[in-house]
């Protein structure tokens, strides 16, 4: 079965996995060498492990053109090959897209050293002309390498950086910026980063960084919007910026025609920027497309977790619904199909099939039997090899696009998430408010709109439970940023993960051989 979910995409905004590299290691290096075991590889994959390579057109078992790969987790050397990215490296240009993550998380919490303030230091130089080269050669688009605003509060980065403060992430990313400009090539469109943790920051940051993105200052100019920091959760602060963008001739077609929106999961966020997307398109840039991405699908598996199904009643919460999923040595000689297995078990009680899980037999999920060792030669608690977490990552990702998608469908067909309507007055649908900012050609009345409907807007929840409200305080976004929760054997219902969990997955792409 081969499900092309790209031609399911219509003009929905494009949601991008943030693809692992503990993923794509599988896909890569099993073309260089039975990285997998041939008797290990389930009966349904009729390409073997390439039916997991959503990127392939011709043997992926669904496929899906556009996704993230961050350089932050990649080897920057150009000039060798690298089986375990080969995913990246070798796909099919034509019919894939790809946005590269520069690696300004790994800057803020200290993994990058050096002294980015210092345009001549080492250390930040190789990893700048580095992530510069690997862009150019293997990104469609790539984020410029920005230093987050928080870094000055992660004490992680602030040490490793000698950036304490706000202007300084500013001066570090300017540093940056120019040498990009300067030594891109123009193979790879790049996207100006917009962070800033409170309003009036992110103002700032804008105004300093705008003509970067300006053809009068610019010949080769950078094309599009990342949305950071305040920006990719506020989304009474994201119109207003849209705004700006549109009167300060920075949203042309041709010339800035892409904004991403940063680590964004909510199933309604999926919706809400669709509309934004169709708004700017009908009454300024008919290129205009808006991309988001989040690595929930890879995070969840990292996690013990799988999806199960969506969750889009009408005047209701949205959400995909993911839950521990089956781990029991009793299951490695059972071969009834996974779904048919935990259901009668009571394992589950819905479980939406996947390309990936169709025909997949129990057994292939839990493998290991008791008395079976591992490949460090003893006996684990657990059921799965390392592969298991593999074929559950291939669902997981196909289910949140498909959620994605199948959202988008029932906000076109009239049913609409709680977030996105007012109705304890006159109702009120963001839909509307969208509408009726991009439909005037004056930017005083847009502003205005914006304004006008704020404390709704304000209400609209963001990345990690933030809503424009809650995020004008600075430490709050900090702290929802980095908290952590010590249990992770519970249901995840909004695909967000605390950092403690999100380091589950960075150990398992570290141990990877």
């Amino acid at each position: 079965m081969n499900i092309n979910l790209t031609t399911a995409q219509k003009d929905y905004a494009h949601f991008l996995p943030a693809l692992s590299g503990f993923y794509a290691t599988y896909i890569g290096k099993q073309r260089f060498d039975n990285y997998v075991d041939p008797a290990r590889i389930p009966s349904n994959f009729k390409h073997g492990v390439e039916s997991l390579n959503y990127l392939n057109q011709q043997q992926g078992a669904f496929t899906y053109k556009w996704s993230l790969y961050s350089a932050g987790h990649a080897n920057l050397d150009t000039t060798i090959e690298v089986p375990k990215e080969d995913m990246v490296r070798n796909r099919d240009r034509e019919n894939t897209w790809l946005l590269g993550d520069s690696g300004g998380f790994q800057i803020g919490k200290g993994v990058w050293e050096g002294d980015w303030k210092d345009p001549n230091c080492p250390k930040a130089q190789k990893k700048r002309d580095g992530v510069l080269k690997w862009m150019d050669a293997y990104m469609d688009y790539g984020m410029v390498l920005d230093i987050p605003a928080w870094v000055a509060r992660s004490p992680e980065g602030a040490k490793a950086t000698g950036i304490d403060n706000y202007q300084d992430a500013v001066n570090a990313t300017r540093i940056n910026n120019d040498y990009w400009m300067k030594n891109r090539t123009g193979a790879c469109k790049f996207l100006n980063v917009l962070q800033g943790e409170t309003h009036t920051d992110a103002e700032d940051w804008y105004q300093q960084m705008k003509d970067y993105c300006d053809p009068k200052k610019y010949t080769d100019h950078f094309n599009g919007w990342s949305m950071g920091g305040q920006n990719m959760c506020d989304i009474h602060l994201a119109l207003l910026r849209l705004i700006s963008l549109r009167y300060d001739g920075l949203l042309e077609k041709g010339l800035h025609d892409v904004m991403h929106f940063l680590g964004t999961s909510k199933l309604e966020w999926a919706t809400l920027l669709t509309d934004v997307q169709r708004a700017v398109r009908k009454y300024h840039n008919e290129n205009f497309t808006i991309t988001f991405d989040c690595a929930s699908p890879f995070l969840a598996t990292a996690n013990g977790q799988i999806y199960i199904q969506n969750e889009t009643a009408d005047r209701s919460k949205w959400t995909y619904r993911m839950v521990p999923s089956v781990d029991d040595k009793k299951y490695a000689t059972d071969n009834r199909l996974f779904k048919d297995a935990v259901i009668s078990d009571g394992i589950f009680k819905n479980f939406e099939d996947s390309p990936i899980t169709a025909e997949l037999k129990v057994s292939d999920v839990c493998t290991y039997a008791p008395g079976d060792l591992n490949k460090i030669g003893k006996e684990g608690k657990t059921s799965w090899d390392s592969f298991s977490y593999a074929i559950q990552m291939g669902h997981n990702v196909w289910s949140h696009i498909n959620a994605v998608q199948e959202a988008n469908r029932q906000y076109d067909n009239g049913i609409i998430p709680s977030m996105l309507v007012e109705e304890r007055f006159d109702r009120l649908f963001f839909r509307d408010i969208v509408e009726a900012i991009f439909a005037t050609d004056k930017k005083d009345e847009a502003i205005a709109v914006a304004n006008e409907f704020r404390r709704y807007l304000d209400t609209i929840i963001g990345t990690r439970g933030a809503t424009g409200k809650r995020m004008t305080n600075a430490q709050t976004y900090f702290n929802n940023l980095f908290d952590t929760v010590e249990e992770t054997n519970e249901e995840i219902v909004d695909g967000e993960f605390s950092e403690e969990q999100e380091n589950k997955l960075e150990e398992m792409e570290n141990e990877q051989l």
